[in-house]
C-alpha cells in the first residue's frame, strides 16, 4: 500500500455517565452508523459518577495522547443546556470535543484551546432531553468526516473557566485529593512526579494511611516490587501518584480503596522530614 492509499481511521469516542446497562450509549452509537458505518467507535467509558464533570475531564485526559488527530470525542455528560452552559466543540492538538461546556473543556486542556465554537446547528429532533443524539452526533460525524468546524458552529473567544483541583504545598508536605479509583481499588491522586520531587527535595518522608504502621515511606518503579497482597505507592503511566495493594481487588480480597476506606475527593498526604530551619546559624 504507497502512501495515497494510507486512510486516516475516523474515530468518535464516548464518555458518559450512563453505566454499562443502559440503553442511551447503544441510540448513540446506532445513530452515528446510520450516517456513516465506516466510523470507529470507541467507548472510554460509560462509568463516570452522574453529572461528574471532574470525572469524565480526568478520564479524556488520560485516554486523550493514546488517539490520533481528528479524533472526535462525544461527551455526554451534563449535555442541557441552560442560560450559562452551552453546547461548544473545543478544537485542541488536532482533535475535536463535543459537549456541553460547564467547564470540562478548561479540565480537559492543560493550555488554551487552538478554537472554541458554539454549536448553532438545528437539532434533528423536538425532542430536546437528549441532545448528544440529536445534536452531538449530527456535529461529530461532520468533523470526523473532515467538516469545518465553521459550518456548525460560531467561533467564541471565550470558554467556562474551571481550575483543574491543584495540591496544596507548603515547606514539609504536599496534600493532594483522589482523582479516581479504578475497578482494582487503586487510589489515583492529582500529586504528581515533578511536584514531589520539588517538593521532597530527596527527603525522607510518610503517606499516612489508616493507622502508623500502614503508612507507606517509599516509592516504587513497578507494582511487583511488594508481594501480592502487601500495599505500595507508585508514580503510574499518567506521572501521578497512585496507591495500590498488588493483586487486590474491591471485592475479592481488598483493593486500596476498600482496605484504607478512601474514595473519589479524600485527601492523601505526603509528609516530609523536616529539612533545617531557615535563619538558624548558632
Amino acid at each position: 500500500m504507497n502512501s495515497e492509499e494510507i486512510v486516516t481511521p475516523r474515530i468518535i469516542t464516548l464518555t458518559s455517565d450512563y453505566g454499562t446497562d443502559n440503553l442511551y450509549a447503544a441510540a448513540i452509537k446506532g445513530a452515528i452508523i446510520q450516517r456513516d458505518p465506516s466510523i470507529r467507535i470507541v467507548d472510554i467509558t460509560h462509568g463516570i459518577r452522574p453529572y461528574d464533570t471532574n470525572q469524565a475531564a480526568f478520564a479524556l485526559r488520560a485516554s486523550i495522547p493514546h488517539f490520533p488527530k481528528g479524533t472526535v470525542h462525544l461527551i455526554a455528560i451534563n449535555s442541557n443546556t441552560t442560560d450559562q452552559y452551552v453546547h461548544r466543540v473545543m478544537e485542541l492538538g488536532g482533535q475535536f470535543f463535543v459537549g456541553l461546556d460547564d467547564g470540562i473543556f478548561a479540565l480537559i486542556a492543560e493550555r488554551e484551546p487552538d478554537a472554541i465554537y458554539n454549536i448553532t446547528i438545528n437539532s434533528e429532533s423536538d425532542i430536546q432531553t437528549f441532545p448528544e443524539r440529536h445534536v452531538f452526533v449530527q456535529v461529530a460525524c461532520h468533523l470526523v468526516q473532515g467538516g469545518v468546524p465553521a459550518v456548525i458552529g460560531r467561533q467564541v473567544e471565550k470558554w467556562v473557566e474551571s481550575q483543574w483541583q491543584r495540591p496544596l504545598l507548603g515547606q514539609d508536605y504536599v496534600q493532594g485529593a483522589i482523582l479516581h479509583v479504578d475497578r482494582f481499588g487503586n487510589l489515583i491522586t492529582n500529586i504528581d512526579q515533578r511536584t514531589f520531587k520539588e517538593v521532597g527535595k530527596d527527603r525522607p518522608f510518610k503517606i499516612p494511611l489508616r493507622s502508623a504502621r500502614m503508612d507507606l515511606t517509599r516509592i516504587h518503579t513497578h507494582y511487583s516490587g511488594v508481594p501480592s497482597g502487601e500495599r505500595l505507592a507508585l508514580f503510574n503511566h499518567m506521572g501521578l501518584l497512585e496507591i495500590a495493594i498488588r493483586h487486590g481487588a474491591d471485592g475479592h480480597g481488598g483493593g486500596a480503596s476498600q482496605l484504607f476506606g478512601f474514595g473519589v475527593g479524600d485527601t492523601i498526604r505526603i509528609e516530609f522530614e523536616p529539612g533545617p530551619t531557615a535563619g538558624n546559624l548558632l
